[in-house]
């Protein structure tokens, strides 16, 4: 009896299988090398060196929440802000070996690899946010993320921090004389170091996060850098005094190593250039207003001396910066220069 039990649920069994795969097999979808890997979360890993509630670390939580939606939780972007997995040296580095995939260097620091970036640092050459938008939105920006391919990396697009101000620990910075016998950190960009050179000051290339300390300490006597930046990192700490020049445009490329990108399967490619867009939109906007806030900030819970350059005064500035435009005509193109001047 107890045969007879196990042969007719043997029987049934092979009954519910053969019924189960006879009236699924027309749902079987032919094999399609483009949703290959789909049913894998994708993970992205993302390395920046600045705090979360600056703009760029605002936008990094921003797209990782956009790519996650529009991927339907196929993708996740993990972000690792301050520096906190390398610093943006190692990082470009990291890309090439595959240790993360994505990063969004200032673009002074990618002008090593790609020198027509150093448009971007030329001094006073953006005088609103809408200027430095044209130029990103338009021919030149788009070349130039283009020209990342020759060194298998993906230029995905530009965010922006702001406009960047003088701050230092001696005195106040407001004609091009008092910054003698100054030393700046600068970013590692030509333009910039020269910037501060026709200014008769000293210049060293240090490492953001390594900024503060170096202040602290009396290894050098100040920095340029957006307002966020500057309260996020609190160096209104050790810098006494602060210039409102909006000499200069602090921004990024966002970038992602070339292999891994041809790897994604093309509606993932989609989405994110989709999330992307959207990110950059919105940040091009937010930038703005988180400096306005952290400037109310800085004059609210600091003892910083603010100083806003007049007209005049920055007269005087363009007046020493002129040997600069005249020294990389050369390198950035003089049909890029008379372009950007005309933009």
């Amino acid at each position: 009896m107890r045969k007879k039990y196990l042969v007719f649920f043997m029987v049934l069994l092979l009954a519910i299988v053969f019924t189960y795969l006879y009236f699924n097999k027309e749902n079987k979808y032919p094999y399609d090398d483009e949703q290959a890997g789909l049913n894998e979360q994708i993970v992205i890993k993302f390395s920046h060196i600045v705090a979360k509630n600056t703009p760029k670390g605002q936008a990094a939580e921003k797209f990782a929440n956009l790519v996650q939606k529009k991927t339907n939780n196929k993708v996740r972007v993990e972000v690792y802000p301050n520096g906190s997995l390398y610093s943006e040296k190692e990082a470009i580095e990291a890309l090439r070996q595959g240790s993360i995939q994505m990063i969004a260097p200032a673009t002074s620091k990618m002008s090593t690899f790609f020198p027509k970036l150093e448009l971007f640092d030329l001094p006073y050459a953006f005088p609103t946010y809408d200027a430095i938008y044209e130029v990103f939105n338009g021919e030149i920006g788009t070349e130039l993320l283009e020209s990342m391919e020759r060194e298998n990396l993906v230029g995905l697009s530009y965010w922006s921090n702001g406009f960047k101000q003088m701050t230092s620990s001696k005195r106040a910075l407001v004609n091009p004389n008092d910054f003698s016998n100054h030393r700046f950190r600068i970013m590692p960009s030509d333009v910039i170091e020269q910037q501060f050179e026709s200014l008769n000051a000293q210049t060293s290339r240090i490492s953001f996060n390594l900024t503060y300390r170096n202040i602290e300490q009396g290894l050098i006597d100040g920095q340029e850098n957006t307002i966020s930046n500057i309260y996020s990192k609190k160096f209104y700490e050790v810098q006494d005094h602060m210039t409102i020049s909006n000499h200069g445009f602090l921004s990024y490329v966002v970038v992602m190593d070339q292999e891994f990108w041809d790897n994604l399967p093309n509606p993932i490619q989609a989405a994110i250039k989709e999330a992307m867009k959207e990110t950059t939109a919105w940040n091009q906007q937010h930038a703005m207003e988180t400096n306005q806030q952290a400037l109310k900030l800085l004059k609210k819970s600091s003892d910083i001396k603010i100083h806003t350059l007049s007209v005049a005064e920055k007269d005087a500035w363009r007046e020493k910066f002129q040997a600069v435009y005249d020294n990389f005509e050369p390198t950035i193109g003089e049909e890029w220069m008379d372009q950007l001047i005309g933009e």
